[in-house]
């Protein structure tokens, strides 16, 4: 009888790289949330991973982070001498790691265990310079009734219609994001005038680092699903008001990045269309057929946080010296 030959395929695997994630925190307010996201960190299941823990200019809070984790292995601590913001801290936590690639998740997120290795899956496929993936809902209330799933954008989260699986963007969301730290150093990391400081206003701090590495390396970031944080939402998060004037401020946002990068693609643009185009009609119709209260506030709070949004960039556009402003 003729041999048969059987091929084994060996199985895939990906070149070793070493990942610093860089958690920041600043009050001792969000310290329970914190120390839950940098335990979620530390049980990674990739093993070449190192931790930059970067307090924004708290002694006491640093104090109680050298205290927790000061004496675990790969754990890097760091405490600025004031409150610099988010982005300066971000960034402060890249040039301290070493790290081939460095990974961002937010102090009041917790990461699924594969989430570094997922990450990293994704670099080694496809040679990527940056890569976010999915950040889900973890209401720590009960999710109001009127909260669209078409606005989780508002809370740092993604929404339905972001991005296809492996679809490149921009940018994804804070709370799952990760770059080539050599590339995302040369670009200059964030902009310590953008993000969280204070009383500032400007966000999308992750934005204009999207148009840098594309304009440096024409590519953007890659969009994974596989690789999940789930990020808190407290009490305040679900407030009208407060959700209200978030979609403000992204108005007010969006005009200055509009003005500092105006040839950029931009996310949200591509999102709105889809919006007014797919979801609102789709909802209308739903409540028509199948009417209900939840339904029709749902869909009035999209006209209201679209307005807000548009209230805020007309807003920014009435702002004398707009981009000094938002410096300042």
């Amino acid at each position: 009888m003729p041999q048969s030959t059987i091929l084994i395929q060996a199985p895939v695997t990906f070149p070793m790289m070493k990942v610093s994630v860089v958690v920041c925190t600043y009050s001792m307010d969000r310290y329970g949330p914190f120390a839950d996201a940098v335990e979620s960190v530390l049980a990674q299941t990739h093993d070449d991973l190192e931790v930059v823990l970067v307090v924004d200019g708290n002694d006491d809070v640093f104090e109680r982070v050298r205290a927790d984790f000061g004496d675990e292995e790969h754990v890097v601590l760091h405490c600025n001498d004031e409150n610099q913001g988010i982005s300066y801290s971000r960034t402060k936590g890249a040039k301290i790691a070493s790290g081939d690639i460095v990974a961002f998740i937010d102090d009041d997120a917790t990461a699924e265990d594969d989430w570094i290795e997922q990450l990293l899956g994704v670099y080694a496929e496809t040679d990527a310079i940056a890569v976010g993936g999915d950040v889900v809902p973890d209401w720590q209330t009960q999710k109001p009734d009127f909260f669209p799933a078409e606005f989780y954008w508002l809370v740092g989260c993604v929404e339905p219609g972001f991005a296809d699986d492996g679809e490149e963007v921009r940018n994804t969301y804070g709370s799952n994001i990760s770059y080539r730290r050599d590339q995302f150093l040369d670009v200059g990391g964030y902009d310590p005038n953008t993000g969280r400081k204070g009383d500032k206003h400007l966000q999308a701090h992750e934005a204009p680092v999207g148009i840098r590495l594309r304009e440096e390396y024409g590519r953007g970031m890659v969009f994974t699903r596989d690789a999940r944080v789930h990020h808190k939402l407290f009490d305040y998060r679900g407030e009208f008001g407060w959700l209200v004037s978030r979609s403000f401020w992204q108005g007010y946002s969006k005009r200055v990045m509009d003005l500092l990068y105006p040839d950029a693609e931009d996310n949200k643009s591509s999102y709105l269309t889809q919006l007014l185009t797919r979801f609102v009609p789709t909802r209308a119709r739903n409540l028509v057929q199948s009417p209900s209260v939840q339904r029709l506030q749902q869909l009035v709070a999209i006209f209201v946080f679209t307005a807000a949004v548009g209230l805020g960039y007309v807003y920014a556009i009435a702002t004398p010296n707009l981009v000094a402003h938002a410096n300042s």
